[in-house]
């Protein structure tokens, strides 16, 4: 049994780590003593050593308690062994006080109900579980909603906005959490249950704690910053004097889990405004910007926030500046909105200033300051940044100085960071490109941090404004507060932790803060890999630290949203199938610490099976995490030299299979439509018994093309001519779409060349991890398309998924062949063909309404405007839904992936189907979005070449423009 004692000689308790019958011993008594989850295997402890900052911790197991007995009993037995316990919401946070030791309670899994709502008296009473996007969804109907809103606020808990004292975008008028809590209960670790309300409505109060707060009234009263709206660090112990009415939830809001473990909260409500709009105003630079926030506070704002052009280097449709504030307004009308909001506009001593009210653009504004958090962890060379100064604050009129000194200080160590932020309350968030691989750049990051905490101080500020102290801040308290008042931190801790098992090193007692960074752990060295990760150097490692823990992965279903990431985990709800989640077990598999048999991890391929390799996360995913490559890679190691699953041979080879059937294709559907016949296909295959099996097309595309293409002669013009690229799903299975698209083309006045020999982009090799073959596979086509590529015009790929393979698994998979760099270039979809080489011409008139769905690769890969466009100009009225299909090639053909693959279909694009009148148009552009359509609803959806083509034959108006 390991032992840690704390940093000023304080007590010392025992700890389980690596003693493996002690922690057999309490995973036997955690299950048999409570009614919730226990799980103390190797995947779970692996979810649960990071959260979204720089520090690693790892637990003996994760408890998902099912209510506060459940609570209650897992303390008992983790205080009768010895072992620490780290409350946990949706891991979030960005100081390390929710990364993993001893026993992690999780309490997403259950404890995640809204108990009661209250209108009236304004009020909700939920679990620590839950997210703060569900309860705003249950009161918003009221009019009403939960003040503080971090940019996380998607999968942020309840809880763990308690636990830090979270604030957002919206706390220059509604204030912390802290200012929103009207009653807390939760139980202390010595099983005691509390309830924390204002003066001597609290119950079960740790005895002493009257004494302590006498004994320190002076401290408490003199010993912390004034004029500070988001003061965060330390314990907020000025919230028992007797002049504030000694107010308990206030004082344990921010306490990080060290205090006792929450239960229940009563959260007040407020009243919310029927129309909002956005000034959005540009000044010379952040300074200035910062210089001016605190003058717009008079004017009732309900938001101030400030970033500058190092975040935003895109800063088309913002006001001429350096850097900007937005300024949210409300009101009772849009016209009253509207109005304060020019106001301000005509207020500010700003460069430029405009007034935005439409949803759509507000929506699109403040995806950009959400998004922040991602963005910002990286420099604009696509070199890393990470948080450690992540939220320090000044008092609002301080701020323009104060980031001028920092920013200097930053100059002084060689170091980069975007400040942005809180501007109206002072508070900067910040990631900086620290070195936290090599020893001088830990010795610098320390050096940083301890300089910076003395900047903060002189100004009047707080280390810590919105995510706490955590392991990364506490160590430096004592600069903020003087080692005086930090020594009755402690005292206030052991009042109520007199074990000191919850969450130790944290606020209280700290590890130096250069300890337990989570990047100690990695090799060194690249690992040999197939991929190029051309945007991480060629290094997996660093592509797999891509993952900073922000986990908007995490997000549940959000009704008309267009993001894709993250099917998987939207079907579950579990981490493990989660982006994030499976990120974090790559880091482990690489570490071998835990997760100790590398490539040959069952718990990594168990968390990857049910990846759908979408590719949603490569562009929805703040960081550009692509697991769809990083579980190929995986794939491609774990099996290497090893048999594959029945599927990989079926399903990943299928291109080969479809050439030497097509020839017999009438037997071959006819068997596929055989009961015995098919059922035995699929089960040889490893195909979902569920699933029918698609028909073959008796003459490919290729051979229909050719044929339509025999007798024509005479030269294309350069920009009217396009490559058609057979794709095999088109190809094979579905040549009809490659005909329409034809017709179109040609009726635009598109030349069209085929391929002189045969094709394949990769896709099922690539997606089923046979990259040696996919190499092989595209080695070869290269060798083909070589000449088509000397005539510089594009490659039309009618098959999304294929396109986006060509796109970026060709030019990663083979980055040593110049050739894949090039037609990787050339590669356009349908609607951008027609844009590029008849940008004047006319498509028919269709004049319906159409739904379906935008392809999740066409989303992730290659943008969807050209199609939109050309929709709109066709007269299909109404946009597509987002999401994931849920076939995604082979994933929903594979046994065992049936009930996720409809559960994804469900998420968005069922409905949306459904909802759908009869004379909508159905569109799907990719192959499997229709089969599932077809398979799952009976309903056929048609590629947009499809639909136009049909109007074309119909003779509906349309030609040259």
């Amino acid at each position: 049994m390991a032992h840690h004692r704390d940093r000023q000689g304080g007590r010392r308790f025992g700890h389980t780590f690596g003693h493996t019958t002690d922690t057999h011993d309490v995973a036997r008594a955690l299950t048999a003593a409570v009614r919730g989850d226990v799980d103390f295997g190797v995947a779970a402890r692996a979810l649960t050593t990071m959260d979204a900052s720089n520090y690693r911790r790892v637990p003996d197991g994760v408890v998902a308690p099912r209510d506060a007995d459940d609570v209650a009993a897992a303390l008992a037995v983790c205080r009768e062994h010895g072992v620490p316990v780290v409350p946990r919401g949706g891991g979030t946070s960005i100081a390390g006080q929710a990364t993993g030791v001893g026993v992690v309670l999780d309490f997403t899994r259950h404890m995640n109900a809204i108990l009661s709502v209250d209108p009236d008296a304004r009020t909700a009473v939920v679990q620590p579980g839950v997210v703060l996007d569900t309860l705003q969804a249950a009161v918003r109907g009221h009019g009403l909603a939960f003040g503080p809103d971090p940019s996380t606020h998607s999968r942020c808990t309840i809880g763990g906005m308690v636990g830090n004292n979270s604030c957002g975008a919206h706390s220059v008028r509604w204030g912390t959490t802290a200012d929103n809590v009207r009653r807390l209960a939760a139980v202390t670790s010595s099983g005691r249950s509390v309830t924390l309300d204002r003066g001597t409505r609290s119950t079960g109060v740790p005895p002493g704690l009257d004494d302590l707060v006498r004994a320190n009234l002076a401290l408490l009263r003199t010993g912390y910053p004034e004029g500070l709206p988001r003061r965060i660090s330390g314990y907020a112990l000025d919230a028992l004097l007797p002049e504030k009415g000694v107010d308990l939830a206030r004082a344990f809001c921010g306490s990080e889990g060290t205090l006792a473990v929450l239960t229940e909260a009563t959260v007040g409500l407020v009243r919310t405004p029927a129309a909002r709009a956005l000034a959005v105003l540009g000044y010379r630079d952040e300074s200035a910007a910062a210089e001016a926030a605190c003058g717009l506070l008079p004017y009732g704002p309900l938001t101030v926030e400030g970033m500058a052009d190092d975040l935003v280097p895109d800063a088309h449709g913002l006001p001429h500046g350096g850097a900007w504030l937005f300024v949210e307004t409300g009101g009772d009308s849009a016209a009253e909105a509207r109005s304060r909001a020019a106001e301000i506009v005509r207020a500010a001593d700003a460069l430029d200033g405009t007034v935005v009210h439409d949803p759509a653009g507000m929506r699109a504004l403040w995806r950009v300051r959400e998004d922040a958090a991602g963005t910002a962890t990286r420099t604009p060379e696509g070199g890393e940044a990470w948080p450690g100064w992540e939220d320090c604050a000044v008092p609002p009129a301080r701020l323009g100085p104060y980031l001028r000194d920092f920013r200097a200080l930053l100059a002084e160590h060689g170091l980069r960071g975007t400040p942005y932020g809180h501007f109206g309350d002072g508070c900067i968030h910040v990631r900086i490109d620290f070195d936290l691989l090599s020893p001088p750049g830990v010795a610098r990051f320390r050096t940083f941090s301890e300089q910076v905490a003395d900047l903060v101080v002189a100004y009047g500020g707080s280390l810590s404004g919105e995510h706490g102290d955590g392991l990364a801040r506490a160590e430096l308290l004592p600069k903020m507060y003087g080692s005086e008042l930090v020594d009755v931190f402690g005292a206030f801790k052991d009042l109520w932790d007199p074990d000191g098992l919850l969450n130790p090193g944290v606020l209280v007692r700290p590890a130096p803060l250069d300890t337990d960074l989570r990047f100690d752990v990695l090799p060194r060295r690249p690992v040999d890999v197939a991929f190029g990760y051309p945007q991480d150097g060629g290094d997996f490692t660093g592509a797999v630290r891509r993952c900073v823990g922000v986990a908007k992965c995490r997000t549940e279903r959000v009704a008309g949203g267009a993001d894709v990431m993250c099917p998987s985990y939207r079907a579950t709800g579990e981490e493990r199938h989660s982006t994030r989640g499976r990120a974090r077990l790559l880091h482990e598999m690489l570490a071998g610490e835990i997760v100790t048999d590398g490539w040959r991890s069952t718990e990594v391929l168990d968390a990857l099976d049910l990846c759908l390799s979408c590719k949603g996360c490569r562009t929805d995913c703040p960081v550009g995490v692509d697991m769809a490559t990083y579980k190929a890679e995986f794939l491609h190691h774990h099996y290497a030299g090893r048999r594959r699953p029945a599927a990989h041979y079926a399903m990943g080879r299928l291109p080969q299979w479809l050439r030497l059937a097509t020839p017999f294709a009438p037997l071959v559907n006819v068997l596929a439509r055989s009961g015995p016949a098919a059922a035995l296909a699929k089960k040889v295959c490893g195909i979902a018994p569920e699933r029918q099996l698609p028909l073959l097309a008796p003459r490919s595309l290729s051979r229909l093309l050719r044929e339509h293409l025999r007798d024509r002669t005479g030269v294309f013009a350069k920009g009217r001519t396009a490559v058609l690229w057979p794709d095999t799903f088109t190809d094979r299975l579905s040549p009809f779409v490659g005909m329409a698209a034809v017709r179109v083309m040609e009726a635009a006045g598109i030349g069209i060349v085929l391929p002189p020999g045969q094709v394949c982009c990769g896709l099922t090799y690539v997606s089923t991890g046979q990259l040696d073959r996919a190499r092989s596979v595209m080695r070869r086509t290269l060798d083909t398309v070589e000449p088509l590529l000397e005539l510089g015009v594009p490659v039309t790929v009618l098959e999304p998924s294929c396109a986006a393979t060509l796109k970026t698994d060709l030019p990663e998979l083979m980055g040593g062949d110049p050739r894949a760099a090039r037609l990787a270039a050339s590669v356009r979809t349908f609607a951008q063909t027609l844009g590029q080489c008849a940008p004047d011409w006319s498509p028919p008139r269709v004049d319906r309404p159409a739904a379906g769905q935008t392809h999740c690769h066409q989303h992730a890969v290659l943008g969807d405007a050209a199609e939109r466009a050309l929709r709109e100009r066709a007269g299909l009225r109404g946009g597509l839904s987002g999401g994931c299909c849920g076939l995604a090639g082979n994933f929903g053909f594979e046994a065992g992936h049936y009930e996720v693959s409809v559960a994804c279909a469900e998420e968005q694009l069922l409905p949306a189907v459904r909802a759908a009148s009869a004379d909508t148009v159905l569109l799907a552009d990719g192959f499997s979005c229709r089969t599932q359509l077809d398979q799952l609803t009976g309903r056929r959806a048609r590629h947009l070449a499809e639909v136009l083509a049909e109007a074309l034959t119909e003779g509906r108006p349309g030609g040259a423009g």
